[in-house]
């Protein structure tokens, strides 16, 4: 009755490739970021998928439909509480921009901690820390058991896998593979992080530290 969740982040997309900022707005998948995709849909070819679910955002969609070309008779379903967290005024401006206000390590500690009360025009991290629990609540509340593909962005998915295990937060490479695995209990546990299957390499991923505390929800 073990429930298994494949987390797979999209593909590098144009935004990725310039090191600019893109949390609610978007860009398409690079030409090397679909083929990192379809790389990873040949990894998961024979994984038995029983549902699919995908942050709104046109990247993850595109992503999403990839990998679910080896299993047709798995309908994609998005949810908007698997949306990135939101930049504000720093989206779509480069990366570097952001770290002369704070450092990236820095912002992710704050936001696992729910402390950070978010960028001039963004989110609040206790905001985003409670949407992205409540949203694998439901996916799990939805599916008690098999196995459900969830694809999203990296600071959110490694958001969810820091509330599970804070030391075992890592850069998620883009189309990166990582495997939760949670017990009729709700007990959850990572059997894989960030897995880079499409050899996509840490191009998009940025260093984080794991918190000392990860905000609860109450």
């Amino acid at each position: 009755m073990t429930l298994t969740m494949t987390l797979v982040r999209h593909g590098r997309t144009h935004f990725n490739a310039r090191r600019v900022l893109q949390g609610r707005c978007d860009s398409p998948l690079t030409r090397d970021g679909r083929a990192g995709v379809r790389r990873t849909a040949q990894h998961l070819a024979t994984t038995p998928f029983t549902a699919a679910w995908s942050s709104p955002s046109g990247r993850a969609v595109a992503t999403a439909v990839e990998l679910l070309r080896f299993h047709d008779d798995v309908p994609l379903r998005t949810d908007r509480g698997l949306l990135e967290y939101a930049f504000g005024d720093y989206e779509q401006k480069p990366e570097s921009v952001l770290d002369e206000a704070i450092a990236w390590p820095e912002l992710v500690t704050e936001v696992l901690a729910g402390r950070h009360p978010g960028l001039p025009g963004g989110e609040h991290a206790a905001e985003f820390m409670g949407r992205t629990r409540a949203v694998f609540a439901r996916i799990a509340a939805q599916h008690d058991e098999g196995h459900v593909l969830v694809v999203g962005h990296g600071l959110a998915l490694g958001a969810y896998l820091a509330t599970i295990d804070a030391s075992g937060l890592v850069p998620l490479p883009n189309a990166s593979v990582s495997t939760v695995h949670i017990e009729p209990d709700g007990t959850a546990r990572i059997s894989s992080i960030g897995v880079d299957v499409a050899q996509q390499g840490h191009v998009a991923a940025r260093p984080m530290r794991a918190p000392t505390r990860v905000a609860s929800v109450a």
